[in-house]
């Protein structure tokens, strides 16, 4: 975003929402991440009673994972290699966490709807070869580099593969009154808070899983 950790931006008053309820602006900030879980949950079709598989719980993953509890989904698995990840995943509404080091996630759950959310090759094959038959796949991790996916398991399966990106007006402020009505609370997400002169230092803590989920800049 042009302008993005500048002092101030010239904007579009049509595409400006009012900050409800007197939320305050750290919460608010997070409306965007949470926009992005709520467009993957929408775009997966899935329903209160089916079981849903997390992977990564960075912080896409943990935003999927509070808006499928926004719409109902109960059986929530989590899957990620950080410890603090995992954690950070349960106090965002995960039923189960899984260290894939250690087990499969699909040994824990036969996912209705398997969200991608790491972005790293090698993953979306994975998924698409463990995945149960029927099953929807949702890509939401966006890997920047070439990938190989190969198209004969999910065929057999008859796998449903869906790749989303970003989220639309109406998804943004769902997520934003969904913030200021307490349904999702995103205090848990936010782990720093640093000035415009330290934002280079924020970059480097956030390569570091064990460290930050999200770090708000306030100029």
């Amino acid at each position: 975003m042009i302008g993005g950790y500048a002092e101030r931006m010239l904007l579009s008053a049509p595409l400006l929402l009012t900050v409800p309820n007197g939320l305050d602006s750290r919460r608010a900030a997070l409306t965007e991440p949470l926009a992005v879980g709520i467009h993957a949950v929408n775009a997966s079709r899935i329903r209160p009673g089916d079981a849903a598989l997390v992977i990564g719980a960075g912080p896409v993953g943990i935003s999927i994972i509070a808006a499928l509890r926004t719409a109902g989904v109960e059986h929530i698995v989590s899957s990620d290699f950080s410890p603090v990840r995992r954690t950070l995943a349960q106090a965002m509404g995960a039923a189960d966490v899984v260290d894939p080091a250690v087990r499969s996630p699909f040994d824990v759950v036969r996912p209705a709807v398997v969200f991608e959310a790491v972005g790293v090759p090698g993953i979306l094959d994975e998924a698409v070869r463990m995945a149960p038959s029927g099953a929807r796949l949702v890509s939401v991790g966006m890997s920047m580099q070439p990938d190989t996916v190969r198209p004969a398991f999910a065929a057999m399966k008859n796998l449903s593969v869906r790749f989303v990106f970003g989220h639309s007006p109406r998804e943004f402020a769902a997520a934003l009154t969904a913030i200021a009505d307490g349904v999702v609370d995103v205090a848990p997400m936010i782990t720093s808070t640093v000035g415009l002169g330290e934002v280079g230092a924020a970059f480097d803590g956030l390569s570091d899983p064990e460290r930050h989920c999200k770090i708000l800049v306030t100029p």
